[in-house]
């Protein structure tokens, strides 16, 4: 299981990095063709859920992987289910069906590593 909690945890960092690079560093114009959702908020906001979910893909690894603080991990992983509920409110507002799927998955995902890691296969 532990092997399995590294995938999933190598798979989230990887989508919570790639999102969170595209949103802190793109402005709201571009953004708002691959991403409609980002016309209902401001670009400070969009840069902090950017912020947020790049901090998020790096506390999935780094921590555990060097073992400075890593409690840090499921923590992280917390975060960002977090992040995945308020996305999928988000998207109910919106009547955005498969975005909220997509986030329901990274929901599932991100919640399955926090219980992993907080419980019998913390570090």
């Amino acid at each position: 299981m532990n092997i399995v909690l590294w995938i999933v945890q190598a798979v989230l960092a990887v989508m919570f990095g790639m999102a969170g690079v595209m949103k802190s560093t793109q402005p709201k114009d571009k953004l708002q063709a691959k991403l409609p959702w980002v016309e209902d908020f401001s670009a400070g906001t969009i840069r902090f859920i950017g912020v947020a979910e790049l901090a998020g893909a790096l506390g999935l690894i780094l921590p555990a992987a060097t073992g400075i603080v890593p409690f840090l991990t499921p923590l992280a992983a917390t975060g960002l289910a977090v992040v995945m509920v308020l996305a999928a409110l988000t998207h109910a507002r919106r009547k955005e069906p498969a975005a909220i799927a997509f986030n329901a998955v990274l929901l599932v995902l991100a919640a399955l590593v926090a219980w992993g890691r907080f419980g019998p296969y913390s570090f």
